[in-house]
């Protein structure tokens, strides 16, 4: 047995970096535990090779070497590739016939951070097994046995055009009849990984593109733009009167969008948008969407007059990823952003998904405004509590006391949710119903719960 992991979260490993697990020292160990996993398991090629992207943080040069050098320590070869998006990273994988891809990458969170994520050579996520697998080895006698010597030892080396096969990827998943000619688009990188792949993509399909966050100094990553700021680029929209507004997270795997009023779109509404569209040219599999149980009611029955059925996961894009393979589905996704075409992709895409949603402005030459106007959504809160642990919730008598008694409340007209996050010492709080003012008063009870049970401050 491999057994329970402890440093893998639902998006990898993640920290504040050079603190404990992110730094040098477990990377090395984390690369040599990887190499070992994949020189284990049957390849046709001789060569084993692993990818290594990174966003724009400063702690990736370090962070991106010292894995480099696990790696290599265990005889396994290395390209890397610089500053990629994670879903780019993960198309290289394939394209470049690796055993491995890594994205080193906090996504939306703030600098100091950083993390790691790993992909498989089918440019998937890897499992829960697989991560405590690798987990079990670090560390471990079986792992301090494996040391090939001279010519067995690995090499490292830069790859210059990843980015350039990225882009011609992507501009393959717009339609050859149409392009983006006499459209003025407002794009915000959040000085992430996408700074030069999203406009250059934007400008090569004919867009007037204006762009912001796309000047990365290692420690403006996130900083008051991106997805988690999408009132950055509607200041654009609204300032240039352009047409859309695209905001990127620092590793660009989820998008928010902005209509030309300024307006954001975001996930619930691009994913109805993309179902409807994908329905009735009949490429909707199955005629089922994936979303998470964070995503709105009102998504839920704007699909079902439609007569689309929507399967709802846990929170977390691999969950997404996982329910669409096993049910062959191909198109999923989450409110904040992250959405998965698995015809194009095998991760959320933040440029594949705005290029989706900007091939539909073109088909049907109406703005963003109206082709998002698909859903009325039910009143939702959304409240985070820092904890400094996470037992089981079902273990805080006083927080489950106080669900029992919301449940009953609601009576069938809401919905509450309370899970930890998988990459941050946060609890959050989802609830949903016809009241604001009552729901937001609920919301509260559960935090103030939780804060008292194991909380320190709300953020």
């Amino acid at each position: 047995m491999s057994g329970e992991r402890k440093l893998f979260g639902t998006d990898g490993i993640r920290g504040r970096a050079n603190v404990y697990p992110m730094t040098g020292e477990v990377m090395f160990e984390l690369g040599r535990a990887l190499a070992l996993v994949f020189r284990l398991m049957p390849s046709e090629k001789g060569e084993r090779r692993v990818l290594i992207g990174k966003d724009t943080r400063r702690s990736g040069y370090m962070l991106e070497d010292a894995l480099a050098a696990g790696l290599c320590s265990m005889g396994v070869h290395v390209l890397q590739v610089g500053p990629m998006p994670t879903p780019g990273l993960a198309f290289l994988t394939v394209d470049m016939r690796c055993e491995a891809g890594a994205m080193i990458s906090a996504s939306h969170n703030p600098f100091e951070d950083n993390g790691v994520k790993f992909f498989s050579r089918d440019g998937f996520k890897l499992p829960d097994e697989l991560e405590a697998r690798i987990e079990s080895l670090m560390g471990s006698e079986e792992l301090k046995r494996q040391r090939p010597v001279g010519a067995d030892v690995g090499h490292a080396h830069r790859i210059d055009d990843a980015s350039g096969r990225y882009i011609v990827f992507l501009k393959k998943t717009f339609p050859n009849k149409l392009s983006l000619d006499g459209l003025r688009i407002a794009i915000d990188c959040a000085h992430g990984a996408a700074y030069k792949v999203a406009p250059t993509v934007l400008e090569e399909l004919g867009a007037e593109v204006i762009p912001t966050g796309a000047s990365p100094n290692g420690t403006n990553i996130n900083d008051g733009c991106g997805a988690l700021h999408p009132e950055t680029v509607a200041q654009l929209v609204r300032r240039y009167r352009a047409d859309v507004g695209i905001a990127l997270d620092g590793d660009a795997d989820r998008v928010m969008l902005t209509d030309e009023r300024g307006e954001v779109v975001d996930g619930d509404r691009v994913l109805a948008m993309c179902a409807l569209e994908m329905q009735r040219s009949g490429a909707l599999a199955r005629n089922t969407v994936v979303a998470t149980v964070l995503s709105n009611l009102g998504l839920e029955l704007a699909l079902k007059r439609a007569g689309i059925q929507l399967l709802r996961t846990d929170v977390g894009d691999r969950y997404v990823v996982e329910a669409m393979q096993r049910e062959k589905l191909n198109l999923g996704g989450e409110p904040s952003g992250h959405i998965v075409f698995l015809d194009h992709n095998t991760t959320g895409d933040g440029m594949l998904t705005a290029l989706q949603v900007l091939a539909m402005l073109r088909r049907h030459e109406r703005p963003l405004s109206e082709l998002a106007d698909v859903i009325d959504p039910v009143p939702q809160v959304m409240r985070s509590v820092q904890v400094r642990e996470k037992p089981p919730l079902e273990e805080l008598s006083g927080v489950q006391a106080t669900l029992e008694r919301i449940d009953r409340d609601l009576k069938g007209r809401g919905r509450i949710h309370v899970r930890y996050s998988g990459t941050e010492p946060v609890a959050r709080v989802m609830v949903e119903g016809k009241d604001r003012r009552r729901i937001g008063e609920l919301a509260e009870e559960v935090c103030a719960q939780i804060r008292k049970a194991i909380g320190e401050e709300e953020r």
